[in-house]
């Protein structure tokens, strides 16, 4: 086993519904990232209580194999617990065990964090205003981004755009609601969140219904959010279903808006799927 791999313990577990959840681990002293990060997480299936508990289960049928997968980090990088948001793929090596996870399980986790998808890769002077446009499980890294004080320090607007098929995969939006309060009071001048709900497969009441893409380019998101996308004052951040961030990237650039790149420009994805 690598030096970077150490055991962690499940704490909790949220079901949102049958094909999602979240839930958090313990975090090892040493261990560090930056809000928007990702990290590797494994799983063991003879690790976890639900088969070892499984009545007439030999250990022929439970294997005992370490599959790993990348997993944005939901919590702060100040947090003492690490959480994590996930979906269930049916036929998928990895979350059809990991759906499975009880409280006192234990998971493997690779302590070298990827990604950069982080407000670090942007050079300073920073722009007024910050999009962060998510579908499902691809909100994890704007969540640890929004409790992390800096954040609200360097922008002057944040628009969360959070897109769902339904009400119910839908998840976090107390937690949302609840940032500006929570995290925004504790800084002087913080930045105005503005929090836009997308459900695309049916009505709900507040929430917009169009893919992000169509949102954007004919201007409705703008319109809900009262702000412009201008190539001198906006970052934008996509994380999510990969053919969100390909479409939504071009109807971007459509828009004047260009691919992060050293440091300069206004787009910025994560590609880990």
């Amino acid at each position: 086993m690598s030096d970077n791999i150490q055991t962690v313990t499940v704490l909790s577990k949220t079901t949102w519904t049958p094909n999602l959840f979240s839930f958090t681990v313990s975090r090892p002293d040493s261990f560090k990232f930056t809000a928007g990060q990702f990290v590797r997480l494994g799983v063991n299936p003879s690790r976890l209580k639900y088969y070892t508990e499984q009545g007439g289960m030999s250990d022929a049928d439970i294997s005992d194999e370490d599959i790993f997968r990348a997993y944005s980090i939901i919590s702060s990088p100040f947090d003492e617990v690490l959480e994590f948001f996930s979906i269930v793929i049916p036929e998928g090596g990895f979350t059809s065990q990991l759906q499975h996870l009880q409280v006192g399980d234990e998971l493997l986790l690779n302590t070298l964090p990827f990604g950069f998808l982080t407000l670090a890769r942007y050079q300073k002077p920073l722009p007024k205003d910050l999009w962060l446009l998510a579908t499902g499980t691809g909100l994890a890294p704007f969540l640890s981004m929004l409790q992390d004080l800096k954040t609200w320090e360097d922008y002057e607007h944040i628009v969360l755009a959070y897109s769902a098929r339904s009400i119910e995969e839908l998840a976090y939006v107390e937690k949302i609601e609840s940032l500006q309060e929570d995290f925004g009071s504790l800084v002087e001048n913080p930045a105005k969140l503005i929090f836009i709900p997308i459900v695309t497969r049916e009505p709900v009441e507040g929430a917009l219904t169009e893919r992000l893409p169509k949102l954007l380019l004919d201007g409705t998101l703008q319109g809900r959010a009262g702000i412009d996308l201008d190539i001198d004052t906006t970052h934008v951040m996509l994380c999510g279903n990969p053919d969100m961030v390909d479409d939504t990237k071009e109807a971007l650039k459509s828009l004047g808006l260009v691919m992060n790149r050293r440091g300069e420009g206004n787009i910025a994805v994560e590609n880990y799927w």
